[in-house]
């Protein structure tokens, strides 16, 4: 559990989310239904979300009428681990709470179908992108740092490590002001308790930490500290960045990829596609000399330039 130096809580533990002990709790067991989904609840056609495993839909349950969001994931060992991650820790009020989960079949294969609460108030991604300009006041980032505080806690508090926590992964409740901040997405989740369960490859490219841009870091190793990679999302990169001194890095990247051989399959298509996308074939593609370029800022410049060298000042720039 995260705590400063009295040994006492970085963040508030909500009510309801400790047993007397002051202990966090996780839920028991998962029950996997597996009577047809359309038994209890109704699929509407209203798209939520799109995400790596497909859209997320409306669903209404038929005897309440409330409203849920549903995502499917087709079942495999690392689907049900992330459903089972993503259960135990839905007890937190910062972490998207999961109801429901049924095995059907889907177009002849089995799936997992998970019934979730409908968070009516989109990513805190689309909020930073809608702000433009306007920056978040001190009090309203505070509000989000602490709610992603809370839900990193009750999740170290159990054993387990989120590994990808992203403004596209945090959803709020509602569109109405003060409305909660939840975790969502399971995805990468480890429980830290098994041998080497922080050294499989995993990571978001645009939030890559500084740490492995900086120091060269592989970035598919992220074990040495239990939870480091949220925190050091946390904290502070400033002492690093101004240190020299490279460190001696491990290379792990073969080893994993040899012990994580199942994990790439569901990874290449993207990785291929990205790296498609930064390569330059020379052949093909003739890089213009600056005095080719059609630029209208380099033609701007030449131009002032030019005037500047007839007029008989200091000419700055070749003419």
């Amino acid at each position: 559990m995260l705590s400063n130096a009295q040994n006492q809580p970085l963040f508030p533990i909500p009510a309801g989310q400790q047993n007397p002990t002051g202990q966090f709790h996780a839920r028991p067991h998962l029950q996997i239904h597996k009577n047809a989904i359309t038994d209890e609840y109704k699929i509407t056609g209203q798209v939520l979300g799109l995400g790596i495993n497909g859209k997320v839909v409306e669903i209404f349950q038929r005897k309440t009428g409330d409203k849920y969001a549903l995502k499917m994931l087709q079942d495999c060992p690392k689907a049900r681990r992330e459903v089972d991650l993503h259960w135990r820790a839905s007890p937190c009020a910062n972490i998207v709470r999961i109801i429901d989960v049924y095995e059907n079949l889907y177009q002849g294969k089995k799936c997992l179908l998970i019934v979730m609460e409908c968070m009516d108030g989109g990513e805190l991604f689309s909020r930073i992108q809608d702000r433009g300009d306007q920056a978040f006041t001190e009090k309203e980032a505070s509000d989000i740092m602490k709610s992603i505080g809370e839900a990193i806690q009750f999740l170290h508090a159990i054993n387990i490590a989120h590994r990808d926590v992203k403004p596209e992964n945090l959803l709020y409740s509602s569109k109405r002001p003060g409305a909660l901040l939840k975790l969502t997405d399971f995805g990468f989740a480890k429980e830290t308790t098994s041998h080497n369960s922080l050294d499989t490859p995993c990571y978001t490219p645009y939030y890559v930490g500084k740490r492995q841009l900086f120091f060269g870091l592989d970035p598919f190793f992220s074990s040495g500290s239990r939870f480091l990679p949220n925190l050091w999302d946390l904290q502070d990169c400033q002492p690093f960045l101004q240190s020299m001194e490279v460190p001696q890095t491990p290379l792990h990247t073969s080893r994993v990829l040899k012990e994580e051989r199942d994990a790439w399959e569901e990874v290449k298509e993207e990785m291929t596609s990205a790296l498609a996308t930064m390569r330059v074939d020379y052949e093909q593609i003739k890089i213009k000399t600056i005095e080719d370029s059609n630029n209208p800022l380099l033609k701007k410049r030449r131009k002032k330039a030019s005037t500047t060298c007839l007029s008989g000042s200091v000419c700055l720039y070749e003419c």
